[in-house]
């Protein structure tokens, strides 16, 4: 069998090559697939009849959350297999929200504990966010309109309602068509409703960037972007007036091993092959630290930015946006918050909240 993998999926060689030939790729720069039994990409890679006519690809994975990037009706006309990884890294975006809420807290003079955030999309990641926000004593107002109709749950509030949030985190799906549509659904009427700072960690084009450089100041207060339209070539008006990373809030290195396993188990079931390959025999140990502060607040900074200071992501990709793909490619390890055992004698309060966000808390 032979297997073409992108080279940023971490331990793709150690796993695959257990079942096949594998050679490690560029995903921007996918070669032939010719005599190509599997194909396991990123979101970086279009997967579409452009791509695969003609090659003998019998089998196509993306170790990410999202498949927008993915022709799926191509695959399954063509009798092509296909998995992706939901849920590998919904805590790795759900870990980025919460620094880059401590971020902004601590810029600007203000304590989350009783502030308000609106979640949009409470699916694998934004479920976890609420869990975090709700940890740090947040107000969480949620909305989606796919799951209230499934469930008709009264606890998902309208988008008026949650766009009054002193923060909106985004994290849904990128559709084009139907009733749910996402693509750029925040336009000029949604952020004209906004009077806080907006997240974005989901998909770029989920956001119209026009309407929004010309609100930045005015009805969003600043706006914190992990995702762009036009990914690499992204707007750098836009981006040297905010907080901005490279596509990279699912970057921690726990959550690319998960989507490395869950593209290993989905090969070896689709060809019929035992799994012999477990990422928990390769992964190292985590990390033990110690963390003070005077408040409940800047106790978390210090533990979180102890093991992922985002202030650093940020200086980063402000000296170097131009270098977006080299930027993720050459992303250094980030685990994440169950990694991390701390030691803390402080107060019960901090000690649950740091619980809470999934530290391993130790007297």
């Amino acid at each position: 069998m032979k297997i073409i993998a992108d080279e940023n999926i971490p331990y793709a060689y150690d796993a695959f090559s257990n079942i096949g030939e594998v050679t490690l790729v560029s995903g921007r720069n996918i070669p032939s697939l010719k005599n190509v039994d599997a194909l396991v990409v990123r979101s970086i890679t279009k997967v579409n009849s452009q791509l695969l006519d003609g090659s003998s690809v019998k089998f196509v994975g993306t170790s990410t959350i999202g498949f927008d990037h993915i022709d799926r009706e191509y695959l399954e006309s063509n009798n092509i297999g296909f998995a992706s990884a939901p849920g590998s890294n919904s805590n790795s975006v759900s870990e980025y929200v919460v620094a880059a809420l401590l971020v902004y807290a601590e810029r600007y003079g203000i304590t989350l504990e009783g502030s308000s955030i609106g979640v949009i999309g409470v699916g694998n990641v934004g479920s976890k966010v609420v869990k975090k926000c709700e940890a740090l004593g947040m107000t969480v107002l949620k909305n989606d309109p796919p799951l209230k109709d499934q469930t008709q749950d009264p606890s998902f509030l309208s988008l008026e309602d949650v766009l009054k949030a002193d923060f909106v985190t985004l994290h849904v799906p990128l559709t084009k068509t139907g009733k749910y549509s996402t693509y750029h659904m925040v336009n000029d009427n949604f952020i004209a409703s906004m009077d806080g700072v907006l997240i974005n960690s989901s998909r770029g084009s989920v956001v119209d960037e026009k309407p929004l450089i010309k609100a930045l100041g005015k009805n969003i207060k600043t706006a914190i972007l992990d995702v762009w339209e036009n990914e690499p070539n992204i707007n750098h008006n836009l981006a040297i007036q905010i907080d901005g990373t490279p596509h990279i809030a699912g970057y921690s290195f726990d959550g690319k091993v998960n989507g490395t396993q869950m593209m290993y188990d989905s090969i070896c079931s689709h060809f019929g092959i035992k799994p012999e390959w477990d990422a928990k025999d390769v992964v190292p140990a985590g990390t033990k630290i110690t963390c003070t502060g005077n408040s409940d607040e800047d106790v978390l900074r210090d533990a979180i930015f102890q093991v992922y200071d985002i202030r650093k992501d940020y200086e980063t990709f402000q000296k170097y946006m131009a270098e977006f793909d080299r930027l993720r490619k050459e992303y250094p390890i980030r685990r994440e918050f169950p990694a991390t055992e701390v030691t803390f004698d402080g107060s019960e309060s901090a000690k649950r909240k740091l619980t809470g966000l999934g530290f391993k808390v130790k007297n």
